[in-house]
């Protein structure tokens, strides 16, 4: 099933109404579906080169609004969330986590564990999901899931704007490694900056 949506959302990136496609694709993935948008924002790049920054506008934008939905899944519609984090495997962790992030440090630990999940390959819709639960502040939620998609796909488009078909090879073999490294990078720069000024 997964390769059938993986190759369904490559073919919506060649058409027409492509960047209407990628609106939906980026808003949903960040719900529910497992298909994260980088997989048509490439392709798209490289077709229309000159397009980059609006590519990179609408698949944040969207993935932020559908972190929203996802946040308000959890909030709201407890069983549904739960059902998607079942899917994803996440179910006995996010039940686990669901007590000790309510208070203290751990909300602070959230906070880096959601930059991380909009950033890296981890399964972004369990954590705007889990937000929810444990009814994160929105606010902070908001900045964080703008930041974090901005970053990625920033990144993302620019680099197939300058790399074309050889950053898409790189997307399909070693992306999830270095998107990884970078993130965690990001965080530890981020942090030592706020405890050396504080």
């Amino acid at each position: 099933m997964l390769i059938k949506l993986y190759q369904k959302s490559l073919h919506l990136a060649a058409h027409k109404n492509s960047k209407i496609f990628l609106a939906i694709v980026s808003f949903v993935e960040s719900s529910f579906f497992p298909i994260p948008p980088d997989v048509m924002i490439v392709p798209m790049v490289v077709a229309k080169k000159n397009d980059y920054l609006k590519i990179f506008f609408i698949a944040t934008f969207f993935s932020t609004l559908g972190g929203v939905l996802g946040y308000f899944i959890g909030s709201y519609f407890l069983d549904v969330g739960m059902t998607v984090v079942g899917f994803y495997g996440y179910e006995d962790k996010v039940l686990n986590l669901k007590d000790s992030l309510t208070k203290g440090a751990g909300l602070y630990i959230w906070l880096v564990t959601l930059f991380l999940a909009g950033f890296t390959p981890l399964p972004f819709k369990v954590f705007t999901i889990t937000s929810g639960m444990i009814g994160f502040n929105l606010f902070i939620f908001f900045l964080i899931c703008l930041i974090s998609r901005g970053l990625r796909f920033f990144i993302v488009s620019y680099l197939s704007f300058k790399l074309g078909d050889s950053f898409n090879k790189f997307m399909q073999t070693e992306a999830a490694k270095w998107f990884t490294i970078l993130g965690i990078l990001i965080v530890f720069i981020v942090g030592a900056i706020y405890f050396l000024t504080k």
